[in-house]
Order: C-alpha cells, then sequence, then structure tokens
C-alpha cells in the first residue's frame, strides 16, 4: 500500500483511530465492574473470574503474530474485518452466557480477534515516515481516551443494563468498528 495524500492521510488516521478507540472501549468496559457483577454468576468462583478476565489477553498474545501475518497475505482490512468479526462473536457468546465457564469460552473468542498489531500496521501503510508517529500519535491517545471513558462509563452502564448489557454493548460497539473500517477506511 502507498502512502496517501496528507488530507487524506489524516482523516484515514482519525478513522482508524476511531475504530480501535470503539474496539479498546468495547474491551476495556467490564474491567471496572466484571469481578464485582462476577459473584452472582452462576459456577464463578475466584479462579475462574480471574480466568475470565485474563484469558482474553492469553489468547490475544498467541495469536497477535499469525494475524499479523495473515495481514501481510490477505491484506490489513481483511484481517481486522476478521478480528473485529470475532471480537463481536465472542461478545454475544458472553453476552447470552448463563454461567461463567460460557463468559470464559466468550472472552477466549474475543481475544482470538487479535487486530492491535494489524491496525497499528496499516497507519504504517497509510502514511508517510515523516507522519508516521504524529499518526500513531493519534491511535494512542483514541485508546486513552476509551480506556479513561470506560473507568467513567462502565460502572454506570453495568448499573443500568447488567454484565449481560455490558457485553451487548460490546457487541453493539464491535459492529460500528466494522462500519468504520468498510465505509471510512
Amino acid at each position: 500500500m502507498t502512502a496517501l495524500p496528507q488530507k487524506t492521510e489524516r482523516r484515514t488516521a482519525i478513522a482508524i483511530a476511531f475504530m480501535i478507540a470503539l474496539r479498546m472501549y468495547g474491551l476495556f468496559l467490564i474491567l471496572p465492574v466484571f469481578s464485582v457483577y462476577a459473584r452472582d454468576i452462576t459456577g464463578s468462583t475466584p479462579f475462574l473470574v480471574g480466568m475470565a478476565i485474563g484469558i482474553y489477553g492469553l489468547t490475544q498474545a498467541f495469536l497477535q503474530i499469525p494475524m499479523g501475518f495473515l495481514s501481510d497475505i490477505w491484506g490489513r482490512k481483511k484481517v481486522i474485518a476478521l478480528g473485529l468479526g470475532l471480537f463481536l462473536i465472542g461478545s454475544v457468546i458472553a453476552a447470552i452466557a448463563s454461567d461463567i465457564h460460557t463468559i470464559i469460552i466468550g472472552r477466549a473468542v474475543q481475544g482470538m480477534g487479535a487486530i492491535a498489531a494489524t491496525g497499528l500496521a496499516l497507519i504504517a501503510d497509510v502514511s508517510r515516515p515523516e507522519q508516521r508517529s504524529k499518526m500513531m500519535a493519534i491511535v494512542g491517545v483514541s485508546i486513552g481516551f476509551s480506556f479513561m471513558l470506560d473507568f467513567i462509563t462502565g460502572p454506570m452502564l453495568a448499573r443500568l443494563y447488567g454484565l449481560s448489557g455490558l457485553f451487548w454493548v460490546t457487541a453493539v460497539l464491535a459492529a460500528l468498528a466494522l462500519l468504520v473500517l468498510f465505509v471510512f477506511i
């Protein structure tokens, strides 16, 4: 992929940052409340609650390099779409779960959508070397903002919709990220 003209480059970087922020907002949304709400989930133990939180990172860590490799072969957008699709499916699995084991499966599927490196590679593909650090900074700020926003809104949304509702919000955010990917990038 070749670098885009400056105006298009900036617009694309902002669209990629927004797409990544939507995904990250959904990912981080459960962090401030999961351990509190997980006590009421069937089969819940402290170990399994920790597993439900950590399995996402474990599957993502294992699949980051293979997904990056696939993005070199299939193209960045296809792999990002695959990753967002897996994240959406995992969110739905966790949303409809009636026990902690199913939530763990849902979180593992969410993590299988390992697209962080692919998203950053896409930024590198569409930006000129002298602008790349600015484009990466835009993405970094969007991730930081989504993390901060999660700790403000996560408890409020959990109180309104419960843990299942948070996973439904996460699924909707993944769908919106897919829309951004196909319409604006």
